[in-house]
């Protein structure tokens, strides 16, 4: 029998968590494909990439609502086998068109899966009694990674990228028909309300997630270019920053769960938040290379549990329902990884780049700043929610 705190139930939403980082990074080696194959410029491929952001925004201002009405196992299953169904779409689509309804459609089905398994998460966290958030979202991570370089190694030994996608499909395909059976079955309200707005503590969870999202999102859009531009390493070399920062990340959400049973969740938010504008200050000062190289390291291990335990005390605190909650701090959170890059890059045009991270140090340093604001109150700066409670 799958109970919240079972092995069956932390399996199911861990490869939920696979499956999520696996098909967004399996869609990234295709993108120049789709820009020769549809022979469009810079310009019509960036809006075609904002559809994947539509879509994922939409689907996740409606999945808080519909998992409270419905639970969110059947979300998990239709978000997963919507990603592991258009990913080989995205790859066959033969008119800008085309391409962009796919987008929309593999989007939604993303965003409504990351909502709907963090919901599952904190379900299942709470019934256990010990921290899993970090270690779930070090899955995303882990995902990712696998995706990546599945989908680099076949397009680079050949394979068509319609091929190389349907793989990838296949194998997400596996692992959702794996997770299905053991997702928990929560009931939800039927009468629930269709929409909540966000509010009390939400908001701030929601604003100090999107801070951090931003973070993440500069570090894989601009990161090369600071470093380069700086002299620090060659441009053939620009992506040791990023390659460093999102191994210490995915380290950091490793050993994340037994970093919070032993310090809580306020020391994490104070220190890791901490640690990664220490990392900022370094990178931007960074005489040398391997000293900048560093900063890059400290940022990823400082934010890797910055976000799991922001989605603990969404799922924690009373204001709101609690998947109303998750579905808010995930919509504005992933806006800053949608949205921040280019307003950074608006940023970075009048200060300059070094200016735009300087503002990014800034905006990190207001999680350790506020910590106390919304770890005490909830009562939550030791352990999460025992069961029952």
């Amino acid at each position: 029998m799958v109970t919240p705190s079972s092995a069956a139930a932390r399996l199911s939403t861990r490869l939920s968590f696979l499956v999520a980082g696996f098909s967004i990074a399996s869609w990234a080696p295709l993108v120049p494909f789709a820009k020769a194959r549809l022979a469009v410029d810079d310009g019509a491929m960036g809006l075609l990439l904002l559809c994947l952001g539509l879509g994922s925004v939409v689907a996740m201002s409606a999945t808080g609502a519909l998992s409270a009405r419905h639970g969110s196992r059947p979300i998990i299953i239709v978000g997963g086998l919507g990603v592991a169904v258009f990913l080989p779409l995205l790859a066959m689509a033969a008119s800008p068109l085309a391409l962009g309804a796919a987008l929309v459609v593999f989007g939604a089905a993303l965003g409504s899966l990351d909502v709907a398994m963090n919901i599952q998460a904190i379900d299942v966290e709470r019934a256990s009694g010990r921290p899993l958030m970090s270690g779930f979202h070090a899955l995303f991570s882990i995902g990712g990674f696998a995706g990546a370089s599945a989908m680099t190694f076949m397009l680079s030994l050949g394979a068509a990228p319609t091929v190389a996608a349907l793989v990838n499909g296949v194998l997400m395909l596996a692992a959702m028909g794996l997770a299905a059976p053991r997702l928990l079955r929560a009931k939800g309200d039927p009468a629930g309300p269709l929409l909540v707005v966000p509010r009390g503590p939400v908001l701030l969870l929601s604003a100090l997630a999107a801070a951090t999202f931003l973070a993440e999102g500069a570090m894989l859009d601009w990161s090369a270019l600071l470093i380069t531009q700086a002299g620090l390493v060659s441009v053939a070399r620009g992506g040791l920053g990023y390659m460093l920062f999102a191994l210490a990340m995915t380290a950091g959400r490793l050993v994340g769960d037994m970093t919070v049973a032993r310090l809580g969740d306020l020391a994490v938010l104070r220190w890791g938040g901490g640690l990664a504008v220490l990392g900022f200050l370094v990178l931007l000062v960074a005489p040398i290379a391997w000293i900048g190289l560093a900063g890059f390291a400290l940022i990823g291990l400082g934010a890797a549990n910055i976000v799991p335990v922001l989605f603990r005390l969404a799922g924690a605190q009373q204001a709101m329902p609690a998947a109303q909650a998750i579905s808010a701090l995930t919509t504005i959170g992933y806006a800053g990884i949608l949205v921040g890059p280019a307003g950074l890059g608006a940023v970075a045009k009048a200060v300059g780049l070094g200016g735009a991270f300087w503002l990014l140090a800034g905006l990190l340093s207001l999680t350790p700043l506020l910590a106390g604001r919304i770890v005490n109150p909830l009562g939550t700066g030791r352990q999460v929610n025992p069961p029952g409670r």
